[in-house]
């Protein structure tokens, strides 16, 4: 291997591939402004209504700070808004309009992209699933960080 060639190209040019497939049905549907990050966000509060961005963060696993920025973008596209809030020191936000009337396209795609990655899995020997679970078993006993650590120190 080259020095500029990479291990993680393939993989990353792949999931954009993938991601920009999925978003092409949004597309396709005319919902304009739709990422494919907001699906899950917006699926979360379409099933549990308003939430914080905190919550909401912890209920699809992402920083509070990526969720921040997310929520600031799905409010600039119309899909959220603010909700009422109880307690003054939070802020919260809800579906909109036009949020809560995509919601049925975005639990089909949801639904759809599922059942095409388990097809998709059946077709190769060794499942995506379980290559992201050995990874990251792999990376509790020994971190990437500590690896790249050890990587430089030799350099």
């Amino acid at each position: 291997m080259t020095e500029l060639e990479s291990r993680w190209r393939p993989l990353r040019l792949l999931l954009e591939g993938v991601d920009q497939q999925i978003a092409s049905i949004y597309v396709d549907a005319g919902v304009d402004g739709m990422r494919t990050r907001f699906v899950g966000p917006l699926i979360h509060l379409g099933r549990r209504g308003a939430m914080t961005v905190r919550e909401l963060a912890e209920s699809v696993e992402v920083t509070h700070s990526a969720m921040s920025q997310t929520v600031a973008a799905m409010r600039s596209a119309g899909f959220v808004a603010d909700a009422d809030n109880p307690d003054g020191r939070t802020r919260r936000v809800q579906l909109s309009d036009r949020g809560r009337a995509v919601i049925p396209l975005l639990e089909a795609e949801w639904r759809a992209t599922e059942e095409a990655l388990a097809e998709l899995e059946a077709e190769v020997p060794y499942p995506v699933t379980q290559v992201v679970a050995d990874l990251a078993a792999a990376l509790a006993k020994r971190s990437f960080r500590e690896r790249l650590d050890a990587r430089l120190r030799a350099t």
